[in-house]
């Protein structure tokens, strides 16, 4: 047995690859050293410190990653911005939207390990024993892990709301350490994943025809973005990758297998966004939206605001079986569709109703 060390990476070699490494130059020997490894054990070694020196936060860990999430920004910041603000709800969407896409397609690009289960694969410690990592309910996503999702969505919806700027940089670092805490990601991930968001955030926010774009131009982005990702997926399949090869890593390591949700997979995320770029554009585009945004004001906003976050606590409430693929996914669609008919249309044209059965029954 022949044993390696490059700094702080160490790498055992055994039986032929001992012999082989004689043939082999000291760069070529140390391929199971790469950069990667090293990136993959640092960031173990952080999240080992983080859950070691900082449990105490676990709560407030727990409690960013839910915000960052983008099922947040779709219940609860949209329906708030989209009557303070309209045009900023608008792009909160697209951001959102338009970013989970190109991380979807990203992910299935580069392949990202995850620590919780990179972990217990590695070769990189040797005979030695690996870190001890724990795992939350929330650990166990189900995707590739680069970039991160997570810190890309809050990256781009936090840039939208507040602009570049130390509550921003505030959010994203409390964002970032939870994806790590978690185990969920590595560090290098996170990063990326602010990057990219930014990125993103930049760009769409700059296309004014957002702001006005016909029903026609949803249900083209709609089929154009959901038959992309499909496409790509099945090139990919044809070409001998598996796109599915991390459903069977969290499976066999979660310590626990109800933390391993099939709404964390990538096509479960494509359909619930394509669901809500749908739905906002239905909503925008109704009869009765066109009768209810002439009221603007305060008291029917604040109205709005409060029913609008109390149905879609309800709504959230409904949940289904993934038993049936086709099933899970049709009302995954529908059911982020009817989230943002719910405070686009729905509820202005309830209230409105409301109001003027109000004032014919005082004329009365």
């Amino acid at each position: 047995m022949l044993t390696l060390i490059f700094g702080p990476c160490t790498c055992v070699i055994k039986g032929r690859e001992s012999a082989e490494f004689g043939r082999l130059s000291a760069s070529s020997s140390a391929r199971g050293c790469d950069i990667m490894d090293l990136l993959h054990s640092w960031g173990v070694e952080l999240a080992v410190h983080l859950q070691t020196k900082y449990s105490q936060y676990e709560g407030l860990f727990g409690l960013a990653s839910t915000v960052a999430d983008l099922h947040t920004t779709f219940f609860f910041f949209f329906p708030i911005w989209f009557y303070l603000r309209r045009d900023t709800g608008l792009r909160l969407i697209w951001v959102a939207v338009l970013g989970d896409w190109l991380n979807l397609v990203l992910k299935w690009v580069l392949f990202g390990e995850r620590p919780y289960w990179w972990v217990h694969e590695t070769r990189f410690y040797g005979a030695g024993p690996s870190p001890s990592l724990q795992q939350f309910p929330i650990t166990c996503e189900t995707g590739p892990g680069s970039p991160s999702g997570h810190a890309m969505g809050a990256a781009g919806v936090w840039y939208v709301m507040v602009g570049l700027g130390m509550l921003m940089g505030l959010v994203e670092l409390v964002v970032c350490m939870s994806r790590v805490y978690m185990a969920a990601h590595f560090p290098h991930q996170v990063i990326a994943g602010v990057i990219t968001g930014v990125l993103v955030a930049e760009v769409v926010s700059k296309q004014t025809w957002i702001y006005s774009a016909s029903m026609g131009k949803y249900s083209y982005m709609t089929l154009f973005l959901t038959s992309f990702a499909v496409c790509f997926y099945l090139l990919l399949k044809a070409l001998g990758v598996d796109l599915l090869w991390t459903l069977e890593k969290a499976q066999r390591w979660c310590v626990k297998p109800e933390w391993v949700h099939l709404d964390s997979t990538p096509f479960a995320s494509l359909l619930r966004n394509m669901g809500t770029l749908f739905g906002l554009g239905l909503g925008l585009h109704s009869p009765l939206y066109t009768k209810t945004k002439e009221s603007t004001s305060t008291t029917f906003k604040m109205g709005c605001i409060f029913v609008s976050l109390f149905l879609l606590h309800l709504l959230d409430e409904w949940t289904f079986s993934s038993e049936n693929l086709v099933t899970f996914y049709f009302l995954s669609f529908s059911k982020s569709a009817v989230a943002l008919l719910i405070p686009t249309t729905l509820v202005p044209w309830a209230l409105c109703w409301i109001f003027k059965r109000k004032r014919e029954d005082k004329k009365l």
